[in-house]
């Protein structure tokens, strides 16, 4: 039986911005060890089910999907944001609220 792993991706940390990060992705997992093959030494696998990374716009979406098709799943939820980081020039602000630490 196909195992699957419903999640919304993490933002890269490469990008300031939020794309590939506003879907629903459904990855399979790997039924099987891969192999490294002798003379130039890649990997492979038979399985090409993980080579799949299917998207939907919503969580329910994509449970729908994994429940039509027989595919056992385990979502994970994302985590909240992290507050945003204040501006470097607000360390300097005459009203400054917190205490000064260096």
């Amino acid at each position: 039986m196909a195992r699957a792993r419903i999640y919304k991706p993490a933002k890269n940390a490469m990008q300031s911005g939020q794309a590939k990060t506003k879907l629903w992705v459904l990855e399979f997992e790997a039924s099987s060890a891969r192999k490294v093959e002798p003379l130039m030494g890649w990997t492979s696998s038979p399985d090409t089910k993980t080579q799949l990374n299917l998207r939907f716009e919503s969580k329910e979406a994509a449970v729908a999907y994994a429940e039509k098709n027989g595919i056992e799943y385990q979502v994970s939820e994302p985590k909240a944001p992290r507050p945003l980081l204040k501006a470097y020039a607000d360390n300097f602000k005459a009203d400054r609220s917190d205490q000064w630490t260096h």
